[in-house]
């Protein structure tokens, strides 16, 4: 009991880094506070004093915002961060190394009984305010994104975000390897990376990357084209696209430049 208390703390020092003794985690968490009471529930729910179980859980509810059911089943290194909201079903199961975030709801579709909560495998992450709903299973690893919605199962590794919860790409695809390129090439930092959230000027951007790589490869082409039939050489540095102030050589111009430059912008 005492070894799984340990692990119980330790996991806290991982996972927060806000986290900075023993003490205050013992006394100022309650995510840790709702896991102890739940640990105490589920013995008496497997001793088959269910009502004292039920007690207990309804105690922690109310002293911690979390709700557990005792019935749950809840692997090691467990952690609720902030965890004012969280509901975990009867039937629910979570392995190992799993981490929740506040308003996380791991509840069901159906008043039937038997198994109609989510099975969590081990590492998952479930961002703040999201619901898993009904006997799906979310394999190793995966992450829950925060508000997300899931009613299907989630393979190993994958990302779930938005309403209904769908997977976004973790890995890059032969066009953003490409994109990448064309960027680091040009001397461009691309704007709006996130594998998780693209907005229309990503898009944009990426189109423009795209089109800029078709452009290259067709100018490349032609000039190995020049070059076999006796041309001139063509091999030069592509510049960046640094920012560049040129000062005019006619004084009455530089003088326009800087009365242009000093008038406020329109908002």
């Amino acid at each position: 009991m005492f070894k799984r208390l340990k692990s119980d703390i330790r996991c806290v020092f991982d996972r927060d880094p806000a986290a900075r003794n023993t003490f205050e985690v013992l006394t100022t968490y309650p995510g840790l506070h709702a896991l102890l009471w739940y640990r105490f529930a589920h013995w008496f729910w497997n001793l088959g004093w269910k009502w004292l179980a039920r007690f207990i859980s309804g105690l922690a509810r109310w002293l911690t915002g979390i709700e557990i059911h005792p019935a749950a089943k809840i692997g090691e290194r467990f952690f609720i961060d902030h965890g004012m909201g969280v509901v975990i079903g009867e039937t629910a199961e979570i392995g190992d190394d799993c981490t929740l975030y506040h308003g996380v709801t791991l509840g069901g579709t159906s008043w039937q009984k038997g198994k109609r909560h989510p099975t969590l495998g081990n590492g998952v992450v479930v961002g703040a305010g999201a619901k898993v709903l009904g006997p799906i299973e979310i394999a190793d690893d995966a992450r829950v994104g925060s508000n997300a919605v899931v009613l299907k199962a989630v393979a190993q590794g994958e990302t779930v975000v938005g309403i209904p919860g769908r997977v976004v790409k973790q890995q890059k695809d032969d066009a953003e390897v490409r994109r990448a390129k064309m960027a680091e090439k040009i001397g461009f930092d691309a704007y709006g990376v996130s594998q998780e959230a693209q907005d229309p000027i990503e898009k944009a951007i990426y189109s423009l990357l795209d089109h800029i790589q078709v452009q290259d490869e067709k100018l490349e082409r032609l000039a190995n084209s020049l070059s076999e039939m006796g041309g001139v050489s063509i091999d030069m540095d592509m510049p960046g696209l640094d920012d560049v102030v040129l000062e005019p050589s006619d004084p009455e111009q530089a003088a326009h430049l800087k009365k242009k430059n000093s008038e406020p912008k329109p908002e």
